[in-house]
């Protein structure tokens, strides 16, 4: 749609309207099965077996615009303060983004999940952040920013977890490390 209404490539798209204004030197948009170096290696487990390294088994290409960049937590980090802070787009289209309606991310994230437009409300014991979970062959991630875009918290895993068997015991746990790391990044400093 980006690129029907702008008549440029969701690529360039991409570098001047999102990785420009925020600084974003390490995040891509990959196209093929090889990945930028260097990257974290993502593993699928099956019990009995070694870890099979999985992250150039499916091209990052194949998703594209829905989920197909990479990063680093930092710039990741980044992005995530920016975009729920509002520092990319007006507060009109902020406040589109923002009226909730039941439903989550997936893999599910911490908390009570609510859904708006292209945004997930986290609310956990300690306070509520905006972001989104994702997995993918060999990765599980979380992403999410305090309100006003000051504060952050990402936390990966070099597997894909959800909550499915047979891999429900360490999603769980992992969903408690998303809590911590929301309210670590929530906690007055």
């Amino acid at each position: 749609m980006a690129e029907a209404v702008t008549g440029r490539s969701y690529e360039r798209l991409l570098r001047s309207r999102v990785y420009a204004p925020l600084g974003l030197a390490e995040t891509s948009l990959p196209q093929g099965a090889r990945l930028p170096r260097p990257f974290a290696h993502g593993y699928f487990l099956e019990p009995g077996q070694p870890p099979e390294d999985v992250s150039e088994a499916v091209g990052m290409s194949g998703v594209w615009a829905s989920g197909g960049m990479v990063s680093t937590p930092t710039e990741l980090g980044r992005f995530m303060r920016g975009y729920v802070g509002g520092s990319l787009f007006g507060p009109s289209l902020q406040r589109r983004q923002r009226r909730w309606v039941p439903g989550s991310s997936e893999p599910i994230g911490p908390g009570s999940n609510s859904t708006g437009l292209g945004l997930f409300r986290y609310r956990v014991g300690c306070g509520t952040v905006y972001g989104h979970t994702g997995n993918f062959p060999g990765y599980t991630q979380f992403a999410a920013a305090s309100s006003d875009g000051r504060r952050s918290a990402t936390v990966s895993a070099n597997v894909q977890l959800n909550q499915e068997q047979p891999v429900q015991a360490p999603f769980r746990a992992l969903r408690r490390v998303f809590v911590r790391a929301v309210c670590s990044a929530l906690a007055r400093r």
